[in-house]
């Protein structure tokens, strides 16, 4: 078999022949996708691509996503991280329950470059907050290039902290913290879960990674057999890591927290839940890491969807295999909710009222410093 070598490789990477079959549920969709949505992105676009991101990508309104009176929201704006800004959380809960509940502190995907705390919310609230009792919230962290490595982890550390000291006001339990993200979000969530450890603090229960961006090398089997198959290939990939790192891009003494897949230690990691299709670039990287964890003597549970590519239960969300996808999820949380169940959330007289919101849940504004 040939080899090939990119700049970032420390050795030969074997030349793929062969790309595993698509799903034939997703490949439906997937091939009704327009050119524009397939298009890779680059250098010369990525300004275009976010501007197109901005207006394309919903958000909806804390409003909407109290769902006529189904869930509490606020908007709240916390401390951010040293000389940073402060960081907006969007704070959401199943009406009428007091807890303390346990929360899933979630980030966002759009690989670094896009998207937004607002746009997960719907339904995340509908399959995870409301059968399983929980808070959420998801983080509105700094976007590259405006914004590079280690301002948006930061963002999101500063968030996690501020809620673990407001817990009283946000009635959660914060030995029952879950961190999580989707992609770029997943790999936030496992940097932060390797900062958190090393901090001190504040310590989750779990980790949920669903696809997620972990390596900035590019060096692995599947991130070469599925470029220019992949919706998310190596052009895109390099794009985006060179807008979150910069000059430090490709650097060897890149730290973890950048690109967990650099990490040399996971012991002392939270349990995992790490997901990826087999037909994505991701694949390699979230597999080696899943195994990384469990040479360092930790807990990972590992799914890789069969004929699954990047994002697939997000564009293909009736597909059978987006379905057991968001099952297997759910099921991981509940588990992990369960055996640490100390006390149950009680049902009370709702804190507010679907016709009327009273003032103390609508209010988007400054959080206590």
């Amino acid at each position: 078999m040939s080899v090939r070598r990119t700049p970032s490789e420390s050795g030969p990477v074997p030349t793929p022949k062969a790309v595993p079959p698509f799903d034939p549920e997703l490949s439906v969709v997937l091939t009704a996708l327009g050119k524009e949505s397939r298009e890779p992105i680059t250098p010369g676009n990525l300004e275009a691509r976010q501007e197109r991101d901005v207006v394309s990508r919903p958000r909806p309104t804390a409003e909407d996503l109290r769902a006529d009176g189904r869930f509490e929201v606020a908007e709240l704006c916390v401390p951010g991280p040293p000389d940073g800004p402060d960081v907006t959380l969007v704070s959401a809960r199943p009406a009428g329950l007091v807890g303390p509940l346990p929360l899933l502190y979630y980030m966002h995907g759009g690989a670094m470059v896009m998207g937004n705390a607002w746009s997960v919310l719907p339904r995340i609230l509908r399959e995870w907050a409301l059968p399983l009792e929980l808070a959420v919230i998801s983080v509105e962290y700094r976007l590259a290039p405006r914004t590079q490595y280690p301002g948006p982890l930061e963002d999101c550390y500063a968030g996690l902290v501020w809620a673990a000291g407001h817990a009283a006001e946000l009635d959660i339990d914060t030995d029952r913290v879950v961190i999580g993200g989707k992609s770029a979000g997943g790999g936030l969530a496992a940097a932060l879960a390797l900062l958190a450890r090393d901090r001190g603090g504040p310590e989750a229960l779990g980790q949920l990674l669903l696809c997620p961006m972990l390596d900035d090398r590019g060096s692995t089997f599947s991130s070469h057999q599925m470029t220019g198959v992949d919706l998310w290939d190596s052009t895109s990939n390099t794009t985006v890591w060179k807008a979150l790192l910069g000059d430090r891009y490709g650097a060897a003494d890149l730290p973890p927290y950048a690109a967990p897949s650099r990490a040399t230690d996971l012991s002392g990691l939270p349990p995992a839940y790490i997901d990826v299709g087999s037909a994505e670039m991701f694949r390699d990287e979230d597999v080696a890491y899943a195994n990384a964890i469990w040479q360092a003597g930790g807990q990972a549970e590992l799914h890789v969807w069969p004929g699954a590519y990047h994002g697939f239960d997000g564009l293909a969300p009736r597909a059978a295999l987006s379905q057991d996808a968001r099952n297997a999820r759910t099921r991981w949380l509940q588990r992990l909710l369960a055996q640490s169940r100390t006390r149950a959330p009680r049902r009370s007289t709702p804190r507010m009222s679907p016709e009327k919101p009273s003032s103390s849940s609508t209010v988007s504004g400054s959080a206590p410093r």
